[in-house]
């Protein structure tokens, strides 16, 4: 089946302009192309490669009811049924996702597509779409999904999207985070593709302040989706933001970091901001202590019992 590109389906669309200041909804031709874009980039983030090529069908209705597609829709955003593959197995070959709750006339579904790439573009979907927060869905250029592999032993959990980040609709891609990748990098010996990465909130705070607590609360139900749907044994938090927000506590960055702690059967290590350290160099050595002991921590869990 022939599939069109992520660049290619982008120049079908357009590109939008870019203005923060239109009004929500999808009220006209610019803001569908901007929604439209926004989709194919989150959907890529997740995981897709490619979207299927239209395929114009006749005019006619169907003999019978439509498909009720929405609850399967709802067990993959919500991670129903996504469990990890076989012991020795591979993950499907990856396909496209439904763009909608029934597919749009002229979208074929792929159904060898890959169970938690699905789940993950579903949960992207609706991120894409939040206006819960409205002044983050009024001032932001776009939501900020996470990215990485959705089948990560070990997830990053950061604050919030920058100036950088919001631009560009990735999470840790400025200063902070090529410092985050060197600490992946040459710190733990992987690579940045083999960890995924994410904040507690998917919208950038105006001037980078910080989340409000009834922010983080709201994107708490994308926080627990992505985390179900990936299932990782390990999460990094990056600063007291992360930390205290994930566990729900108010103890300061200070004595959550270097210790373990649980998070439903998931280990959870905290430590300082990336950002921090290019403020205060000194605290690399701690940070340093702590990723060794996520390591040491990573390395008796794959040892089994």
């Amino acid at each position: 089946m022939p599939y069109h590109g992520f660049r290619q389906a982008r120049r079908t669309v357009g590109v939008y302009d870019g203005k923060a200041d239109e009004p929500l909804g999808f009220t006209t031709a610019t803001h569908m192309q901007r929604a439209t874009i926004q989709l194919l980039e989150s959907m890529q983030r997740a995981g897709l490669t490619h979207v299927p090529k239209a395929k114009i069908l006749p005019a006619v209705p169907p003999a019978g009811p439509s498909p009720n597609l929405h609850g399967s829709r709802a067990a993959a955003m919500a991670g129903v049924g996504v469990a990890p593959p076989a012991p020795g197995s591979r993950p499907a070959a990856l396909g496209p996702p439904c763009l909608a709750p029934a597919p749009p006339r002229g979208i074929e579904v792929a159904a060898s597509a890959d169970p938690r790439v699905v789940a993950l573009a579903a949960v992207a979907r609706d991120v894409a779409a939040c206006t819960r927060c409205r002044e983050l869905a009024r001032t932001r250029t776009q939501t900020v999904f996470g990215v990485g592999n959705p089948y990560a032993k070990l997830v990053f959990c950061g604050e919030a999207p920058g100036a950088d980040e919001d631009r560009l609709g990735e999470p840790f891609v400025g200063r902070a985070g090529q410092l985050l990748t060197d600490i992946i990098v040459k710190g733990m010996k992987m690579r940045r593709e083999d960890v995924y990465i994410l904040n507690i909130l998917r919208c950038r705070p105006p001037g980078n302040r910080q989340p409000l607590p009834v922010e983080a609360a709201a994107c708490r139900e994308y926080l627990d989706r992505q985390l179900a749907i990936i299932g990782p044994q390990f999460v990094c938090c990056l600063g007291a933001t992360a930390a205290q927000n994930l566990l729900g506590s108010d103890a300061p960055i200070g004595r959550l970091r270097g210790r373990m702690h649980d998070l439903h059967g998931i280990k959870v290590l905290c430590t300082y901001h990336p950002a921090y350290l290019l403020r205060n160099p000194a605290a690399k050595r701690f940070v340093w202590d702590d990723i060794k002991l996520l390591l040491a921590e990573m390395a008796k869990g794959s040892q089994g019992p």
